[in-house]
């Protein structure tokens, strides 16, 4: 994934005098939440949604492509094309159009979280505050709730709708490991026994940098890391401890540490592929529907280190410049309605969990929810919420990528 430098576009943006009808766009951004649900509904109706987003998960695709898209189109006449790039490049692009003036852009959904919505809302991305005027959203969404208020500390303001909330989980060969390490320590010792059986996704990578995060927790207190916010100078001096043992395991990793998985989806394929006994993800049932449709095999489990598990909520957005608002907003309200969220805890589909409030859903959508079979692959409720641990400042994803950069890569 290319990697933005956002501190010199930041200091780029505070000099530009972006050129294009400001004004035009202002108006566009406060309309439309101020219509009729109804209204926007019909003016969505025949229209065509771009929903940009990661591709690199295949039940995630084929839950948009073979169940959202053509539900969508049928009950309320809209095309949904699901277009596959990295959220980085997407924001680049949304960057270059904002300082070009460009009105007509070719995005109307982004799915984002963490760092890049912090960005895209510094930047002024992003349409504006549009979640109160979902329907779905004030029938079932605590908008309040930290896990939906604040995207990795950075107050979401209704600028995103929360559609996912997911855990950090590794899967394993049952086969060829006997006891899954339970914490760093753990899985350091058995790196050391089992040489050349496990790797992780280099730091740029969402999923790499999240599996760097869980060293930031075991070196300091959770509540202190969250409290503080993002301090560069404080977590320098609390981390050499993290970079020590990542150097010690480097020469028994796959390959002997030389190269590491450029994403998540490569280390996917060295784990299907038998290569390595581990992989990983930010998704408590991502292994299910791998195993169901045979990319994994069907001896894999899951596992998580105890009391250190981040979880995050992921959203979803509008460009400044979208040409299609009353489209966005439908089809994101039908993403988070009772019928597709529950499909999209479906193991054979995404498995992630809910961003619903069930207390809010009639009895027997409730139940549904609750008796929903996730997979024998998933953990328990109780041992991942025991395990769970919040996500930090979005400052800590940048400051991962330069230190192991520094203290792995190049030293």
């Amino acid at each position: 994934m290319k990697r933005m430098n956002w501190k010199v576009i930041a200091a780029v943006g505070a000099v530009l005098i972006i050129s294009g009808c400001a004004g035009d766009t202002e108006k566009s951004r406060t309309s439309w939440e101020e219509e009729n649900w109804g209204d926007i509904e019909e003016e969505a109706a025949g229209t065509t949604v771009e929903l940009h987003m990661w591709g690199g998960d295949q039940g995630t695709n084929e839950y948009i492509d073979e169940w959202v898209a053509p539900r969508l189109k049928e009950q309320y006449d809209i095309t949904l094309n699901r277009n596959p790039i990295e959220t980085e490049d997407a924001l680049q692009n949304l960057y270059s159009e904002k300082e070009a003036g460009t009105e007509d852009g070719t995005m109307d959904i982004i799915w984002l979280n963490g760092e890049n919505f912090r960005n895209a809302k510094e930047n002024d991305l992003l349409y504006g505050s549009f979640a109160d005027a979902l329907p779905n959203v004030n029938d079932h969404i605590d908008m309040d709730a930290d896990t939906n208020a604040y995207d990795f500390g950075t107050p979401v303001e209704g600028m995103e709708v929360p559609w996912g909330s997911v855990q950090f989980t590794f899967m394993y060969d049952t086969e060829k490991v006997d006891a899954p390490p339970n914490s760093i320590e753990e899985l350091a010792a058995w790196v050391e026994d089992n040489p050349g059986e496990f790797t992780y996704p280099e730091a740029t990578d969402f999923t790499g940098n999240a599996f760097l995060r869980h060293f930031i927790y075991n070196n300091v207190d959770v509540e202190e890391v969250v409290e503080r916010g993002y301090d560069e100078e404080w977590i320098n001096e609390q981390s050499s401890s993290m970079w020590e043992t990542l150097k010690e395991m480097e020469p028994n990793l796959w390959r002997n540490g030389e190269t590491y998985p450029s994403s998540l989806s490569q280390l996917d394929r060295l784990y299907r592929d038998g290569e390595v006994s581990m992989t990983m993800g930010y998704n408590e049932a991502r292994a299910e529907s791998l195993v169901q449709n045979g990319t994994f095999p069907e001896t894999t489990d899951t596992f998580v280190f105890e009391n250190n598990s981040i979880g995050n909520t992921h959203y979803l957005s509008i460009p400044f410049n979208s040409t299609n608002v009353p489209g966005a907003m439908a089809a994101i309200n039908y993403l988070v309605s009772p019928e597709a969220q529950l499909q999209k805890q479906a193991p054979s589909m995404w498995g992630d969990s809910t961003v619903l409030d069930l207390d809010t859903l009639s009895e027997d959508m409730r139940q549904k929810f609750v008796e929903q079979d996730r997979g024998s692959s998933v953990l328990d409720a109780e041992v991942l919420n025991e395990a769970y641990q919040p996500e930090m400042d979005a400052g800590y994803v940048e400051w991962a990528e330069d230190r192991w950069e520094d203290e792995i890569v190049q030293r």
